[in-house]
C-alpha cells in the first residue's frame, strides 16, 4: 500500500489553485472530464509530486450531493520558518486561526473552509511578535 493524494471539493477552482499557491504548492497535473462535469487538478509542493492535494470541482456545483460531502480534517505541511509562511499568508488575506505561538504549529483555512496545519521544520523556532500575543480566530 502507498499513499496517493488527499482529495477536497471545492466551490471556486481558482480561488483555491491561489490559496494552495501562496502555500508553495504548484499544479502537477489536471482532467478535465467532460461527462462528469467535474475538473481535478492535483497541486504539491516543487519536487514532491508524489504528494499531491487533489482539488475536486464539480462545474454544476454541489447541489445533490451528500451534506458531509466537504467534511474534512486536515492538510499538514512542514514548512522551513514558520513566522515568515504565516507573514506572507497573512499579507495576502489569509486569516491566521491558530497562530504559530509556540513556533511550531500554525492553522488556516482554505477558501473551501479546509484547515491546513502547517508545521516548522525541525525543533520549534523560538517565540516572536506578533504571534507569541496573538489570539486564535475560530476553530481549526
Amino acid at each position: 500500500m502507498r499513499y496517493l493524494h488527499t482529495m477536497v471539493r471545492v466551490k471556486d477552482l481558482d480561488a483555491s489553485m491561489a490559496f494552495y499557491r501562496l502555500l508553495g504548492l504548484e499544479e502537477t497535473r489536471r482532467i478535465d472530464n467532460e461527462q462528469g462535469r467535474f475538473t481535478l487538478v492535483f497541486m504539491a509542493p516543487p519536487g514532491q509530486p508524489e504528494t499531491p492535494v487533489e482539488l475536486t470541482w464539480n462545474w454544476d456545483g454541489d447541489e445533490g450531493l451528500p451534506s458531509d460531502s466537504r467534511h474534512f480534517g486536515h492538510l499538514a505541511y512542514e514548512v522551513d520558518d514558520i513566522y515568515a509562511t504565516c507573514a506572507h499568508l497573512q499579507a495576502n488575506g489569509v486569516t491566521i486561526i491558530r497562530p504559530p505561538r509556540d513556533g511550531r504549529m500554525a492553522f488556516v483555512r482554505s477558501p473551501d473552509n479546509i484547515s491546513i496545519e502547517l508545521l516548522q521544520k525541525g525543533g520549534s523556532l523560538p517565540p516572536q511578535e506578533p504571534w507569541t500575543s496573538m489570539g486564535n480566530t475560530g476553530h481549526w
